[in-house]
């Protein structure tokens, strides 16, 4: 039987970021599992909600793609919101973009929010994408990404630590220890 923490005042609020394929929507899974009343809102799943239109990510942003997910996180936020204020513990998973999360800025202001990077090496990350796409015509792609998104964030883990966000390298652990490093970190444990 899955242990779940119990329910105290307020549930708490996670926000995981990380690059590609390092694992943010098993993990925000997984973490939400520990919770006797729990959702995991991947933004990726409100951005694929566009039937027409949608502009997914890539090197280039322009301001299309910034709408979009503006849009997307403000939804989010408040979607998080609605459910943490009915008693849902709430695990939000995303990515670092070149805005760096601003669209959060006001819900970060709340020091009950949990955040956190995933970040392993970035040889654990595109072993992880080839494991996930296999022959996917995607994974090339992905992996352009996931150079792309170290090479910024190596830029930014000092900033972000500052900022108070917790950096777990991941890279030797599974999800269950994953789970288990953000709940030490949260003050929160499984029983």
């Amino acid at each position: 039987m899955q242990q779940s923490i119990e329910a105290k005042s307020i549930q708490p609020l996670f926000l995981l970021i990380g690059p590609p394929a390092v694992g943010k929507s098993t993990t925000s899974k997984a973490l939400a599992a520990k919770f006797g009343k729990s959702i995991h809102i991947p933004v990726d799943d409100i951005r694929d909600m566009v039937v027409s239109g949608l502009v997914l990510p890539s090197l280039e942003w322009n301001q299309d793609l910034v709408l979009q997910i503006t849009l997307a996180r403000e939804s989010v936020i408040q979607m998080a919101l609605n459910y943490q204020r009915a008693g849902f513990a709430v695990v939000i998973d995303d990515f670092l973009d070149p805005n760096q999360l601003q669209e959060y800025r006001t819900l970060l202001s709340n020091p009950r929010i949990h955040r956190f990077v995933l970040y392993p090496n970035q040889d654990t990350a595109h072993a992880r994408n080839f494991q996930r796409a296999g022959d996917s015509p995607w994974r090339d792609g992905i992996d352009v990404a996931i150079r792309f998104v170290y090479q910024q964030l190596s830029l930014l883990i000092e900033p972000l630590r500052q900022d108070g966000w917790i950096v777990l390298n991941t890279s030797e652990m599974n999800v269950e220890e994953t789970v288990l490093e953000i709940l030490k970190h949260s003050e929160l444990h499984s029983p």
